[in-house]
């Protein structure tokens, strides 16, 4: 049974008001985390679209070179060093310290200023209600394929949710797999019908916090289009950090989608062909 509940007095922009365009969608379902291993069909992949989405994986892990351990632009605090020929930010009072009483100054007397990459987190949660077909499965692997580009540097974690009525950890933060294998997880879930957001944040909010480390992001890949269990928009406001790939190559609701990342404290990023999932990624991780 679906009940909307829709006040047209109130904007979607407020926060107190119905979710997106679509007004308050609930559902009697309960929702459940399903076992992997219980949910995955035994069926063998169709071997076109296995090959088409291994491709598009291939392409985008190789095209994104991993970010380097030791520092990175624009992230970070600036740390003392000594010089090694990566920042030319010097700590003059540092460095004129080490100068005083000496008559030559060797390279690794100059103290510099860099960012000291920290280690990250992410969470995908996956939106698979419906059918994974044509677009939908490019999007996926390009998503896909791009945060294991992404996160490929020691130290970093990455996590996979899927979720449609219910919803099921596809990989835990701990652990390592190929982009490969993780779509081919994602693709062998039977197809479903309705789509519960709010579950699938909840489950991948749970899964984020088992991180230790301080950077932890999520990145919602959906159409939005939530018509069981109660409003999401409350459990986006848990995250410290949601950011909403959002499908538009269909149905999708554009209105919940803003307010699933405005209230995560994220970006929105439109993804209307899986050309589209690189450089979202890229503005979220500032490539």
């Amino acid at each position: 049974m679906v009940v909307a509940d829709i006040d047209e007095s109130r904007r979607a922009d407020d926060e107190s008001g119905p979710v997106g365009g679509q007004g308050t969608l609930v559902t009697k379902q309960a929702a459940t985390q399903c076992e992997l291993d219980d949910l995955l069909e035994d069926t063998i992949l169709d071997p076109t679209v296995a090959a088409m989405a291994q491709a598009i994986a291939h392409r985008l892990t190789v095209g994104r070179r991993p970010r380097p351990s030791g520092t990175q632009r624009n992230a970070g605090i600036p740390s003392p060093m000594p010089y090694s020929y990566r920042s030319d930010d010097i700590d003059l009072e540092r460095t004129l310290e080490n100068m005083a009483g000496r008559p030559h100054l060797e390279d690794t007397d100059i103290v510099v200023r860099e960012r000291t990459r920290s280690r990250q987190a992410a969470v995908l949660i996956a939106d698979v209600s419906g059918s994974m077909r044509g677009e939908k499965v490019r999007i996926a692997a390009a998503t896909i394929a791009a945060l294991s580009a992404d996160l490929s540097t020691a130290g970093d974690q990455l996590g996979i949710v899927a979720f449609w009525s219910d919803a099921a950890v596809i990989k835990p933060l701990i652990g390592s797999a190929t982009s490969a294998e993780l779509l081919e997880l994602l693709l062998r879930i039977p197809a479903r019908g309705l789509t519960n957001v709010g579950f699938g944040l909840s489950v991948g909010h749970t899964e984020l916090n088992r991180s230790g480390v301080h950077r932890r992001t999520a990145i919602l890949l959906t159409d939005a289009v939530h018509n069981a269990g109660p409003d999401p928009r409350e459990l986006a406001r848990r995250f410290g950090a949601l950011h909403v790939l959002l499908e538009m190559d269909g149905e999708h609701d554009l209105p919940l989608g803003r307010d699933l990342a405005r209230l995560g404290h994220g970006t929105l990023s439109p993804i209307r062909t899986h050309r589209d999932v690189a450089p979202a990624l890229n503005k979220i991780f500032g490539r």
